[in-house]
């Protein structure tokens, strides 16, 4: 039986894994590319680093708003038909991105850049709890979250090749670099629409036998479907429950310790121009090391957190090695370039890493009725932290010598995301000897 279900389970995840890992590295190159337009972009238009950085996390705003909303209308309209306007939307938005003049337009169309891409990320995650056993999610969540160092690898050359040698019709590299990429998010909206399915029971490449021996394992996997009182009911669960607000606030620290670098990191690669006289290419080039490590420990600390069914701890310690960076960062400076790209690649490698262990605790606590909106809750309210990240860098580099005090802050909030964790495990397991001691009661 259960060598039946690896089977169905590895035929599911060679179909629908490459398409949404491609979708999300589309996604994520377009909300990221700002940090490389930066690298033109401020100069030509005169913007310093509170601007840019407010511009970098507005999206976030937009993006918290309308996340519950949207992974609401995913589950009802389905992924195919949502999917592929979420593409359509955020593709065109992009587009008009290359045409900003100043700082109001570039803040609305991030804003509306936010809106448009709500509901991608739960909306994947609330989908493939509807092909996957809980016990496999770490190491799924891990391979479709590989498109985000994924679109880094790629992305870092690809906007800089474009900023550096796409010149046409009087506008600037960087601008023609939001406009190839942005439409490269509209082509695929209808390519979603003919390629996916919503449920494995509408699947035409799977046999009716796998068809149903997949429903049947995933019935009997998930945790109890609640009421069964609908979508505005398992909401109103959701936002009820505190599992729900720990986790959220734990991911909001985390999305403010680790994007407040991330977004960074083409500026701090710039060291490489003064010591080598790097092109903007090459500096591409430069910071695509640090996601190839990180792809590389994502996936292979999401198959270990599977193999132990084991998931706080295995989310905090790659929290501990970004700190560690981080401490390098405040207390050495790292002058040498070299230094600085191996201290980079070990805390991308910590931010990457934590994903998987993470995003397979919710799974573990939400139903079917709340993990619409619960899945939401928890990665909109946690990428306000994508605002506050980059904002307070921003705003603390603008304001002080150095970058001590950016990354003493950045610091504050991955400790307080390990706090948490270990709140969430202490309660997780008080929660399970209860009931033990209730089953034993009652026999």
């Amino acid at each position: 039986m259960e060598t039946r279900i690896a089977e169905v389970t590895g035929k599911v995840s060679r179909r629908i894994i490459p398409y949404l890992l491609l979708l999300y590295v589309v996604a994520y190159i377009d909300r990221a590319n700002i940090s490389y337009a930066a690298l033109e972009m401020n100069a030509s238009l005169g913007f310093n680093a509170e601007i840019y950085g407010f511009a970098a996390g507005i999206f976030f705003i937009g993006y918290f708003l309308f996340e519950v909303p949207s992974n609401l209308l995913l589950h009802r309209f389905g992924a195919r038909k949502w999917i592929c306007r979420i593409c359509m939307t955020w593709g065109i938005v992009v587009v008009l991105t290359g045409f900003v003049q100043n700082a109001t337009q570039l803040y609305l169309l991030r804003f509306l850049l936010g809106v448009a891409e709500a509901g991608l990320f739960p909306g994947v995650i609330l989908y493939l709890t509807y092909w996957f056993p809980r016990a496999m999610m770490a190491r799924i969540v891990a391979l479709f979250m590989t498109a985000i160092p994924v679109a880094f690898i790629l992305g870092g050359p690809l906007s800089t090749l474009l900023i550096d040698h796409v010149r046409a019709f009087g506008l600037d590299g960087w601008r023609w670099m939001f406009i190839i990429e942005g439409a490269v998010a509209i082509l695929l909206g209808p390519i979603t629409l003919w390629y996916l399915d919503d449920r494995p029971q509408q699947a035409k490449w799977l046999d009716p036998q796998e068809k149903a021996l997949l429903s049947a394992h995933l019935a009997s996997d998930q945790p109890s479907d609640g009421d069964g009182k609908g979508e505005l009911h398992g909401a109103r669960l959701a936002f009820a429950d505190r599992r729900v607000w720990t986790l959220s606030l734990l991911y909001f620290a985390y999305i403010t310790g680790t994007l407040g670098l991330i977004y960074f990191i083409p500026q701090l690669a710039q060291r490489f121009t003064a010591v080598y006289g790097l092109s903007n290419f090459q500096i591409g080039l430069v910071t695509a090391i640090p996601y190839v490590a990180g792809a590389l420990a994502m996936n292979l600390w999401g198959r270990r957190s599977d193999a132990r069914q084991e998931r706080h701890f295995h989310a905090a310690l790659p929290l501990v090695l970004i700190i560690f960076v981080y401490l390098l960062m405040i207390f050495s400076g790292i002058d040498s370039p070299l230094v600085l790209l191996g201290a980079l690649v070990l805390a991308v490698m910590g931010i990457f890493a934590f994903n998987g262990p993470f995003w397979a605790i919710p799974s573990q606590h939400l139903n079917r009725e709340t993990a619409p909106a619960g899945i939401a809750i928890i990665n909109a309210s946690g990428n306000l932290g994508g605002f506050a990240g980059p904002f307070a860098v921003g705003f603390l580099n603008g304001r002080v010598d150095g970058q001590a005090l950016g990354f003493a802050f950045l610091t504050f909030s991955l400790l307080l995301a390990i706090a948490l964790l270990l709140l969430i495990r202490r309660r997780s397991v008080g929660a399970g000897e209860s009931q033990r001691s209730d089953r034993e009661a009652e026999a």
